[in-house]
């Protein structure tokens, strides 16, 4: 029997007949039509997005990699070795359609934050540093006071990587920022019985945000607890996720948050002046931005190889 190979390897080899660069979904496509799909470990449901996320995370962050990304808009990829020309312009990020496969067993809340980090830094719509944010180191309070005030996990988009530096200095003195602040609430399940509470309970906790989610492991599948949740999600806009541990780059963004250009200042500073971490989550990014590069510490991403480990332990 032949040895399986990764995505990584398929798009290095597709790349490699093609000459040409390709997008994801040409790469799959391609990889196809040459036999080479075949060799792969486990496809998914949408191997196209499993391809896109691991090829932009190797270029961005593995300083030997194959890979070059030779167009933003839309996202293309080639190889080094074949001196491909890089495109210089800006990009607009494209928010990817993911679709899950459901996960095998029930975790506590907090051992699903490593699977939503891993998503969050490697999708194309978030491109997100996430930072945990523990409750149980706010400041004590009146019994009540400060419930439903604190999300899960916080998040950040730089745009340091995305942009020239050029359109990085003009986009300041016209005063546009690009950088995102994002809010999420997470939760085992999702059922018609308990939509309502952990809904309000995420708009509560991400008002303050550029975006707020319910992020979710397992979902009844019911029409009528979908057509409640668009509802709500029209109406006060925080996004819904469901994770896949199975092939966490297959993760969907269920609705997209609604995208609110103005920032909750108040409810950042009371925050900051009852939480410890996200205090330093303020600072962390103020630091970075200030030296436009990311050197704070967020929360670790972890590699494809401790993710399978950590998966095969916990579900």
């Amino acid at each position: 029997m032949s040895k399986k190979i990764t995505f990584i390897k398929l798009a290095e080899q597709t790349l490699l007949e093609a000459k040409v660069p390709l997008s994801p979904p040409e790469i799959w496509i391609r990889a196809q039509q040459l036999g080479i799909a075949a060799e792969i470990k486990s496809a998914g449901k949408t191997p196209q997005n499993s391809i896109g996320a691991q090829l932009y995370v190797d270029v961005r962050d593995n300083p030997s990699s194959a890979f070059v990304q030779v167009s933003k808009r839309p996202s293309k990829f080639g190889l080094k070795s074949l001196k491909y020309q890089a495109s210089k312009k800006s990009e607009t990020a494209d928010a990817t359609e993911l679709r899950s496969i459901g996960s095998k067993s029930k975790i506590g809340e907090r051992e699903l934050h490593p699977l939503l980090v891993k998503f969050a830094y490697s999708n194309q719509h978030f491109k997100a540093h996430l930072k945990t944010i523990l409750h149980e180191n706010s400041s004590k309070a009146k019994k009540g006071f400060n419930k439903w005030l604190h999300p899960d996990i916080v998040g950040a988009y730089f745009p340091f990587k995305d942009y020239e530096k050029n359109t990085l200095f003009l986009q300041k003195h016209l005063l546009i920022n690009s950088i995102k602040l994002f809010s999420f609430e997470l939760k085992i399940s999702l059922s018609i019985l308990n939509l309502r509470e952990y809904y309000f309970q995420a708009v509560s906790n991400s008002s303050w945000a550029n975006e707020g989610y319910l992020v979710v492991l397992d979902i009844e599948e019911d029409e009528s607890l979908f057509d409640e949740i668009r509802i709500l999600n029209n109406s006060f806009g925080i996004g819904l996720i469901k994770l896949n541990p199975n092939d966490i780059y297959s993760s969907e963004i269920l609705f997209p948050s609604r995208i609110s250009n103005k920032i909750d200042w108040d409810t950042i500073d009371r925050l900051a002046s009852e939480n410890p971490i996200f205090s330093q989550f303020i600072k962390d990014i103020s630091d970075d931005i200030r030296v436009e590069q990311v050197k704070s510490i967020y929360d670790p991403v972890l590699s494809d190889e401790e993710f399978e480990k950590l998966i095969s332990s916990k579900f």
